[in-house]
């Protein structure tokens, strides 16, 4: 899976949110400093967030953004659902070759295989929330390999090549 720039850079703005207390906000300047990106790129990520409902902007001089709701309650799925390009929608149309259309758009083995690892990937990202990424990575890390840790009878290794 490839995460975008806009993805990437969507959930660290969400980051700095989820580590505020309660009745705290942060400027679009601050979010866009911590981060190291633009105020025009962080603008464009949190209007989208708002948007979507993830995110409240607050007006005024203490004014700010803050997340609309608790950071257990935002599923990462949801996050990039909002900040995806949809790519498995245009898939077939980025490898269309010369033509306007990919040769196998009508029946094509492949496109199954990328809708499934698709779907693979938002099962994965609907079990965890913005608030299991809030810490170290290392304990971040360690946490999410608890939860996601495939069973061994689950994965199917390669037979052995018989000499």
């Amino acid at each position: 899976m490839k995460v975008s720039a806009q993805e990437e850079y969507g959930l660290r703005c969400l980051l700095q949110l989820a580590h505020l207390r309660d009745g705290e906000s942060l400027s679009l300047a601050q979010i866009a400093e911590r981060e190291g990106i633009s105020v025009a790129n962080a603008g464009k990520l949190l209007w989208l967030l708002n948007k979507a409902g993830l995110v409240q902007s607050l007006r005024g001089t203490r004014g700010g953004y803050r997340l609309a709701r608790p950071a257990s309650e935002i599923r990462l799925s949801e996050i990039i659902k909002v900040l995806d390009d949809d790519e498995v929608a245009g898939h077939c149309d980025s490898y269309a070759g010369v033509l306007d259309t990919c040769v196998h758009k009508g029946d094509c083995g492949i496109r199954s295989v990328i809708v499934n690892l698709h779907e693979v990937v938002q099962a994965a990202l609907y079990g965890i929330t913005l608030a299991q990424l809030v810490g170290t990575e290392a304990n971040v890390g360690a946490m999410l390999h608890q939860i996601h840790r495939p069973a061994a009878s689950n994965v199917s290794q390669p037979a052995a090549k018989r000499l």
